[in-house]
């Protein structure tokens, strides 16, 4: 199991020859970085006296943020999967025509899937961003760039799944589903970008508060 690994064991097997885990895990992977980060600032400001009016928020988005962690990380593994069932689709028999013809279906179908499984890490992410931005804006002040490497490592997850959700959509064949996971990849795409820009603002109006 990758996620069981250490992190330089799992970095060897990214450097390796073995096209899994590759890219679409080291997406997962910085999304599960990005909401750990903010689930840090949430620690960082429960309890704190001085942060005493958000107490209830910053539990409430502890747990959420928390819960996204767990959903990155398990498609560390699942991205990894899909992409071993597509390589084993492509080692079906191709003898005969009908041996074709199910190797052909096996693989568009695999191929939809691991698709799939990226894109659905780009709709976790934009949850997320909703947590980073609550706790750059509300969460420990000295804790503030924290929250903006957590958005920045959120961004770089959507921006990497977007890539791998594109590569598997160039394999399959058929154009409405193709089309549609397009549109949704665009959109997505556009709205990480969005909220990073905004977090970030926030981030660094903070920091220019701060004393000095």
């Amino acid at each position: 199991m990758l996620t069981k690994q250490t992190v330089s064991r799992f970095l060897d097997e990214l450097a390796s020859a073995s096209p899994a885990p590759g890219g679409g895990s080291a997406a997962a992977l910085a999304g599960a970085v990005g909401s750990a980060l903010s689930s840090m600032v949430c620690n960082l400001t429960i309890g704190k006296k001085k942060y005493e009016a958000v107490q209830a928020e910053m539990k409430q988005v502890l747990r959420k943020s928390e819960e996204l962690r767990g959903l990155f990380t398990a498609m560390i593994h699942r991205d990894a999967n899909a992409f071993n069932k597509v390589m084993e689709a492509y080692a079906l028999p191709k003898e005969s025509e009908d041996q074709k013809a199910l190797r052909s279906a096996a693989i568009q179908g695999a191929t939809k899937e691991a698709a799939l499984v990226p894109l659905e890490l780009m709709k976790h992410v934009i949850d997320a961003f909703a947590l980073t931005q609550t706790v750059a804006e509300k969460g420990n002040a000295s804790s503030v760039s924290d929250a903006g490497v957590s958005a920045m490592m959120l961004h770089a997850a959507c921006e990497s799944a977007a890539i791998n959700v594109l590569i598997n959509l160039a394999g399959i064949r058929d154009t409405e589903f193709v089309g549609w996971k397009e549109e949704e990849v665009s959109s997505l795409r556009r709205t990480s970008e969005s909220k990073l820009r905004e977090t970030l603002e926030i981030v660094n109006r903070r920091i220019a508060a701060s004393p000095r």
